[in-house]
């Protein structure tokens, strides 16, 4: 029997508690539109009748496909108030995996934004069997235009009809290791994550967010807390850095999140020394490290502002490196992804999940109350991931005397060379110290003599010319021979997936075609 008296609401329930405070605010405002919070109450009502009137069993998936939208957010809240469970699909993800993800996900219903992805929607709808209606945002040439649809249902309240047992969300795994997985969460687990970022990100009282990154992944979580604290979330359908910079200077933002590659492009901007940016006062940063000559850069050319922000899609967030952490004078906190935060248990543990002593490697594990439940369908996997009460990240780190967390690299990365298991981010962070490196991956490739030799893929700075035998020289000195680069090579640009982090599947592949890659 469950304990009713120690409950917690739905995140379901707490954001129509925090629509209904400031009724006549701005809860979302983009080029050309805005939305006030009694509107999206009242928008959130009309689309909860239409769901309802469906009768989907509770717990049944519902797919959206959308850029950055209000009324695609008030949708995915409509959608867990009535039972149903969303699951968010990747706008910058290929067909294929996208039809993965709707098929594995056992998806009925399938919102699309007839503006961004008109085409994408058409064919996602027509391979896709398990679907049982397809619902647009605005007219197309397939499905039912939903508002069109809640306008003609009349108004209505939104009710939150979920409770804790209720699946709420199914969120895929960027998938940069291997087959992307659905990290199932109950309205119980679910919960926690916002009361989680209100406790330990330093996101101003009043916020004006200014949401650039997928609403669909870690930017959508800066949502509810903004509402929470009466702020309005202005939304951009996608990164034009002319737009960014404009709109942070026109609606004084003080608040945003992008990715390191972001941050870089607004740096190198014309416009940047031109632009207002006082009203900044927190710019978080996650999905991959950021080279600390360039963080440095935007310290000094933006402002003290920059927090980052570490978990993954089975639990976020795990830890945080707060602004005050960002010292120009103290650049080694920079190689940190932060100090665990209040709400989890985080731990650096062994093989046998014992924990390790102040500076040896380890696994990063983490348990706390939003905590995925489980992987969808991959019952063999959820067991080990979450053994002996813990979930595994498969970040291997160290901490410091003061519990500050770096991580060496993933596991699944680990590079075995000449006897020696190397940790790619060990030297990924040495070569982003050079003045003359953008980005670089480093990857173990197939060497008869070494096993794997330790190779770096560099995108240098623009206008630079960064010499090879320099470059492994400088990491032989920091590190040691056995982490030196064999051989050094330079690309235009490296592999991302959607969400910002290189993928290293695709650079290993073409030094591993038909090769089974060997592990330690």
């Amino acid at each position: 029997m469950s304990d009713q008296v120690h409950a917690s609401p739905t995140a379901s329930a707490q954001t129509l508690r925090a629509l209904a405070r400031h009724p006549s605010r701005i809860a979302f405002s983009w080029p050309g539109g805005s939305l006030t919070y009694q509107g999206a109450t009242e928008l959130i009502g009309r689309i909860q009748n239409v769901f309802v009137r469906l009768g989907f069993p509770p717990g049944s998936r519902v797919a959206l496909l959308t850029t950055n939208r209000a009324d695609t957010w008030c949708a995915g809240v409509a959608a867990q108030l009535s039972r149903l469970a969303i699951t968010w699909l990747h706008p910058l993800g290929s067909l294929e995996d996208q039809l993965f993800q709707i098929a594995d996900s056992e998806a009925v219903l399938l919102v699309v934004d007839a503006a961004g992805f008109r085409d994408r929607g058409g064919e996602l709808a027509a391979p896709a069997p398990g679907l049982k209606m397809i619902f647009t945002m605005g007219a197309a040439p397939y499905g039912k235009d939903l508002l069109a649809a809640a306008e003609a249902g009349g108004t209505g309240s939104p009710r939150c009809l979920a409770s804790a047992d209720d699946v709420a969300t199914l969120n895929y795994t960027g998938g940069t290791t291997g087959k992307s997985k659905g990290a199932l969460r109950y309205h119980r687990q679910y919960v926690g994550i916002a009361g989680g970022i209100l406790a330990d990100f330093e996101i101003p009282r009043a916020p004006r967010f200014l949401a650039v990154a997928p609403i669909s992944h870690v930017a959508g979580t800066k949502v509810l807390p903004t509402l929470m604290l009466g702020g309005t979330v202005h939304m951009l359908k996608g990164f034009d850095p002319d737009a960014v910079l404009r709109t942070i200077e026109r609606e004084r933002i003080n608040f945003t999140l992008l990715v390191p590659t972001m941050i870089y492009v607004l740096l190198d901007h014309p416009a940047l020394p031109m632009t207002d940016l006082s009203s900044l006062d927190l710019v978080l940063y996650g999905a991959s490290p950021m080279s600390p000559s360039r963080l440095v850069e935007g310290i000094d050319r933006i402002g003290p502002v920059f927090s980052q922000l570490y978990g993954q899609s089975e639990c976020y967030p795990v830890s945080v490196l707060r602004k005050a952490d960002h010292d120009p004078r103290k650049q080694e906190l920079f190689l940190s992804c932060g100090f665990p935060v209040a709400a989890c248990d985080v731990r650096i543990l062994d093989e046998n999940d014992q924990e390790v002593k102040t500076g040896e490697a380890g696994e990063i594990c983490v348990r706390g109350p939003y905590v995925m439940a489980e992987y969808w369908k991959r019952p063999d996997i959820t067991v080990e991931t979450l053994k002996n009460g813990w979930l595994h990240t498969g970040d291997v780190a160290r901490k410091d005397e003061r519990g500050y967390m770096f991580i060496l690299d993933r596991k699944k990365d680990m590079i075995v060379s000449g006897g020696f298991n190397i940790f790619p981010r060990e030297v990924e962070d040495v070569l982003s110290q050079h003045a003359d490196v953008a980005m670089v991956a480093v990857i173990g490739v197939p060497d008869e003599k070494w096993g794997e030799a330790v190779t770096a893929v560099v995108v240098p700075r623009e206008g630079a010319n960064p010499d090879a035998n320099e470059l492994i020289e400088l990491v032989k000195a920091r590190k040691g021979s056995a982490h030196a680069p064999k051989q050094i090579k330079f690309a235009r640009e490296l592999p991302m997936t959607g969400v910002g982090k290189v993928d290293k599947k695709v650079l290993r592949a073409g030094f591993w075609a038909g090769r089974e890659r060997m592990v330690g």
